[in-house]
């Protein structure tokens, strides 16, 4: 038989009555032989022999106490090999365009840094004034919006030492910075209005990971001129939802606003 490059058509019925065993495993939590038997529509001795296959393989845990069964450690490591191989990259890039389709500014990806996050992927702005994003350029901790969504989800700590003014609107006072940082966990997303560059605004979310861990942080910049704070306000809603998207696509939790996360 030719070779086509594409998965076959034809599929193996035992294979697909044991995945619908193990989504009604998922769905359930907790579940018996008879109930996956009812949610499925299986013959019950047919279920309990995928139950046994499924156990066998660590796919399924038979809770002994209850002779009721759960989802077993092996998907835990098929969880773990898939998002490896997951290239973030490759993941934001269609988010990044919609983005800057959508507001009219340069969308950027970027990562956690020590203590400056880096930018790795943007989308340009289609405007003939548009904001200039550079792969690899830090974003200031303190004066950027993508540098406080960092300080407050990620790991990253202030060098000691007075903090620079890059701008008269730069956060220079610790305890002010401090709270701003509850403010962007409050709300789920950060802002900066001519805090690094007078004529520079943004707006970033963060990207989570299993485990809430931060792994990136999306953002949008523009000319202050067109980028003002009613506009930043207003792609605040575009912004937390397309960074939820991609956490959702990663396997982590979804940001929400009041600084409670769910999956």
């Amino acid at each position: 038989m030719p070779r086509t490059g594409k998965p076959a058509v034809r599929k193996v019925a035992a294979v697909e009555r044991a995945l619908a065993v193990l989504d009604a495993v998922a769905a359930a939590d907790d579940v018996g032989t008879n109930e996956l038997a009812r949610r499925t529509g299986i013959n019950p001795s047919t279920v309990s022999r995928l139950l046994a296959t499924l156990v066998g393989s660590g796919y399924v845990r038979h809770v002994e106490e209850t002779g009721r069964y759960r989802l077993g450690p092996r998907l835990v490591q098929l969880g773990n090999a898939a998002l490896a191989g997951l290239d973030l990259r490759e993941l934001a890039r269609p988010v990044l365009a919609e983005l800057a389709a959508e507001t009219g500014e340069t969308a950027t990806l970027s990562v956690p840094g020590e203590p400056d996050a880096i930018t790795v992927d943007f989308a340009q702005s289609a405007s003939s004034v548009q904001s200039v994003a550079r792969v690899g350029r830090p974003s200031i901790a303190h004066a950027t919006a993508t540098g406080k969504v960092a300080l407050a989800y990620g790991g990253a700590a202030l060098p000691d030492g007075p903090l620079r003014a890059y701008t008269p609107r730069t956060i220079v006072d610790p305890g002010q910075l401090a709270a701003e940082l509850e403010r962007v966990r409050e709300q789920g997303y950060a802002v900066a209005i001519g805090e690094r560059e007078d004529d520079l605004n943004a707006i970033a979310a963060p990207v989570f990971g299993p485990g809430r861990e931060l792994v990136a942080i999306l953002g949008l910049q523009g000319p202050a001129p067109r980028f003002d704070a009613a506009a930043v306000d207003r792609a605040s809603a575009a912004i937390a939802s397309r960074a939820s998207a991609l956490s959702a696509a990663l396997g982590g939790e979804i940001a929400a606003r009041g600084g409670v996360a769910s999956r």
